[in-house]
């Protein structure tokens, strides 16, 4: 039976922990062989040899790896709320952003997606997790990679439109007490020095880790098989030492890797220093004309070049989802503007904020006459009623801004053309009140 190689008082239930915990310090890799309870096998030792037990231990580690993945890739209820509260905790970040200053671009992957495959793990194959939350992410550095090649190709004029891109250095700076020309990448992305070179800059964008949300409550696993291991590990032959060539006679090795599924949403942000573009390349910056560079340069990448790893096979294709941006900067729009509000507030002194607070209970009155007087008036109405405890409300002010307020507005009410109250006694008290609260007696 698999189990994790952790101390005893751990226990071997591991459902709970993150999928990066799982897949990494608690995956159930190991096992002990009823014929041999003295040895522990491993997966990664895939060329171990013992004789007479070969096949055995093989078939017993392939158990152990179907068994311990199956466990690894889940997504539990608690992860996809750590998932999820990450994002809100990057949109409410760039919320903060000032509208010029950002640009989000949300997208839907089309094929699997899978990063981090060079990092270390028993499998041979690892998978970068974002700790200490252990779940998927992308990298800031990744999609600022594939960017900057998606931009490249479009300066180069060999995908058609370059949507504005240009590898041509035109653009003068002063590097210390040099004037160097770079190329708009260089501004946006930063300059690339060649080694011994001491003229660096800093590129304007900054991008921003991603954390996918994904689809259903798992990860898949994918399989790779290289047919010439023989030929790439070996080398010579162990036995003769003669150098070996590729041929179709090896044994190919299935090596099985994570990835994230089709479906799942990938969220882009995206900040511009734009103090810094300014200076360097104001025109970019007039229009927010760099947002429609970037824009193009992500547009190409989700058609041509993928993100993450095995691109040149198809994996990490994308595409925008035009959707949820709009409805991202709505969301943020609307925070914006609670925000500006609540500052606002913020800053009235108590009576101004009681006479603003007045004032809507007068435009409900406002409104309630409105609807009244679409149909001829009838003494003791529902809206007689209305009038009278907004009347009575109103005197408890004392904030004359809002009894002059109040007092206009039953005034208007009291017009013979609509209709007053029929008793003598109301008619007067109404008028009375109105008075009072317009400051005439």
């Amino acid at each position: 039976m698999p189990i994790a190689a952790v101390p005893k008082y751990l226990g071997q239930e591991f459902k709970d922990a993150s999928p990066g915990m799982r897949f990494g310090m608690f995956l159930k890799l190991w096992g002990i062989n009823n014929r041999s309870c003295d040895a522990l096998w491993t997966t990664h030792d895939i060329n171990y040899r013992v004789a007479g037990k070969d096949k055995e231990e093989r078939a017993f580690k392939d158990e152990n790896k179907v068994s311990a993945l199956k466990e690894a890739q889940a997504i539990n209820a608690a992860d996809k709320k750590v998932m999820q509260s990450i994002q809100t905790r990057q949109q409410a970040g760039f919320a903060s952003v000032l509208p010029h200053e950002g640009i989000l671009l949300a997208a839907r992957a089309t094929a699997p997606f899978t990063t981090g495959l060079g990092n270390e793990h028993p499998l041979e194959n690892g998978f970068a997790f974002l700790n200490p939350y252990g779940l998927p992410y992308l990298p800031g550095s990744g999609v600022k990679g594939v960017l900057r090649q998606a931009a490249r190709e479009l300066a180069s004029g060999e995908w058609g439109e370059n949507h504005g891109w240009s590898a041509e250095k035109n653009i003068e700076i002063t590097l210390g007490k040099n004037v160097i020309r770079i190329a708009l990448l260089d501004i946006l992305f930063g300059l690339e020095s060649q080694d011994g070179d001491k003229q660096h800059l800093r590129g304007a964008l900054t991008f921003w880790d991603v954390i996918p949300q994904i689809e259903g409550n798992s990860l898949t696993v994918e399989i790779m098989t290289p047919h010439q291991s023989h030929y790439y590990q070996q080398k010579s032959d162990r036995k003769s030492g003669n150098s070996i060539s590729p041929h179709d006679s090896g044994s190919p090795n299935p090596l099985s890797f994570l990835t994230i599924p089709p479906g799942s949403n990938f969220s882009f942000f995206i900040t511009c220093d734009t103090t810094l573009l300014g200076r360097h390349a104001p025109h970019l910056v007039e229009g927010e004309h760099w947002k429609t560079l970037l824009t193009a340069a992500f547009e190409h990448a989700f058609e041509w070049l993928g993100f993450g790893a095995k691109t040149a096979v198809g994996y990490g294709a994308m595409r925008r989802d035009l959707v949820k941006e709009r409805r991202a900067e709505k969301e943020r729009i609307e925070a914006e503007q609670q925000a500006n509000e609540t500052k606002r507030i913020d800053k009235l002194s108590p009576e101004d904020l009681a006479h603003e607070e007045n004032l809507k209970q007068v435009g409900t009155f406002c409104q309630q006459f409105e609807t009244a007087r679409k149909s001829a008036y009838r003494p003791g109405s529902a809206f007689d009623t209305q009038r009278i405890q907004f009347m009575q409300t109103a005197l408890t002010w004392n904030d004359p801004r809002s009894r002059t307020a109040a007092g206009e507005q039953l005034a208007i009410t009291m017009s013979k053309a609509w209709g007053t109250p029929s008793k003598k006694e109301r008619k007067q008290q109404i008028n009375e009140a109105i008075q009072k609260l317009k400051g005439e007696i």
